[in-house]
């Protein structure tokens, strides 16, 4: 009887695949750019909107009507994307996104704003559930934690700076030329999106069937935290320029500095097996974070450090769901998957700036800060049953 060598006894190591490919930089780089470009728009068209006539609650109607349509519109554009391609429905939607922004720059009239709001939300939707399924076909499998952590530090990258360069564009010459700069970075967007890998649409044979149940659980989770999340991005920089806060961006800006450094720190230390058991933690993080908005004293201390805890909290969320999802998901329905969970966020955004931005306007930025807040702990029993399973 022979020996084996060392080499044939003991058993092989797989190397670990390689998480940063071209591939992937695309899709981090164009949710990136996604990102800049909307957190320049989100808090600078209610500032428009108040030139144009329109009262402090009334400003809030744009984001309430956008993100209507961004949550009807991934029921549709989700299952849409698994049909046709998903780096086609990226290419159109971006180039579509561009022509409302020219739209937008060239508007006199306030009326004008609500009337595009509700389509371009649709447009919106498409091209946020195709980046992320695109995602899919770029992330190597055992993985998966690791990489929707990297790629999630793509939006908050764009957030820390979106706002600072959009409301300084925005004091200096106005909002017209914030329009039309986005547009051309839109058009870029369509085309850096013609080099996305090629997907397989997988035809009409599948249909738009319903999600499936595992879906709503995470679902429920991110439509109470957006309800709180909904009026940040337009009403933070609202109640900073009436404080007389000398950086009306500060909330938004350390929100994103937050999630940042969470994201860093997470990937150092790793999810391990089951990262969703860190659901309940993170939540309970960006509630109190939006609390202390709501309870402590001052302007820019509390925009600052509310927004920190707030950041490092909330942008885990994304990331936790979005990994149980990709193990859970047929990968057929991964665009009707991502876009279910959109339309429950975006359904809370524009509850949650409608319901807030009333608040807001008759009982002060505290009271709606302390609502959206506790709208967080509804979701927490749902989380705490996701950790279970």
């Amino acid at each position: 009887m022979t020996d084996l060598s060392s080499s044939q006894a003991m058993p092989q190591m797989r190397p670990r695949a390689r998480l940063i490919t071209r591939q992937f930089a695309l899709v981090w780089a164009l949710t990136f750019v996604t990102f800049f470009a909307a957190f320049q728009l989100f808090p600078t068209v209610p500032l428009r909107l108040r030139d144009l006539g329109a009262s402090l609650a009334e400003s809030g109607r744009f984001m309430s009507l956008f993100t209507a349509g961004s949550a009807l519109g991934a029921l549709f554009t989700g299952p849409l994307g698994d049909r046709l391609g998903h780096r086609r429905l990226v290419i159109a939607s971006a180039l579509l996104y561009a022509a409302f922004l020219g739209a937008y720059a060239l508007m006199p009239v306030r009326w004008g704003f609500y009337l595009l709001a509700f389509p371009h939300g649709i447009v919106w939707s498409g091209l946020l559930t195709a980046t992320m399924a695109s995602l899919a076909h770029v992330l190597p499998e055992d993985r998966r934690a690791d990489g929707l952590s990297l790629y999630g530090l793509a939006s908050p990258g764009g957030v820390i700076v979106g706002p600072l360069l959009g409301l300084w564009i925005h004091q200096t010459w106005g909002f017209a030329p914030i329009g039309w700069y986005l547009a051309g970075l839109f058009l870029l967007l369509g085309a850096l999106g013609t080099t996305l890998p090629v997907d397989h649409p997988h035809g009409r044979a599948e249909g738009f069937r319903p999600p499936g149940p595992e879906v709503f659980a995470p679902s429920f989770v991110l439509f109470c935290v957006a309800l709180g999340y909904g009026a940040l991005g337009t009403y933070t920089a609202q109640e900073a320029l009436a404080l007389g806060m000398p950086v009306p961006s500060a909330f938004l800006s350390c929100m994103a500095v937050g999630m940042v450094l969470m994201r860093v720190a997470m990937l150092r230390r790793g999810f391990g097996k089951h990262p969703i058991r860190k659901l309940p933690a993170m939540l309970v993080g960006a509630f109190v974070g939006l609390a202390l908005l709501a309870a402590l004293p001052g302007g820019t201390p509390r925009h600052i450090v509310s927004a920190l805890i707030y950041g490092a909290g909330y942008s885990m969320l994304h990331t936790l769901i979005n990994a149980k999802l990709l193990e859970s998901v047929d990968p057929k329905r991964r665009g009707a998957a991502f876009g279910t969970l959109l339309f429950a966020f975006d359904a809370g955004i524009g509850l949650g700036s409608f319901s807030l931005g009333w608040t807001i306007g008759h009982y002060g930025f505290r009271t709606g800060w302390a609502l959206g807040a506790l709208a967080m702990l509804v979701a927490l029993p749902v989380a705490l049953k996701l950790r279970r399973d």
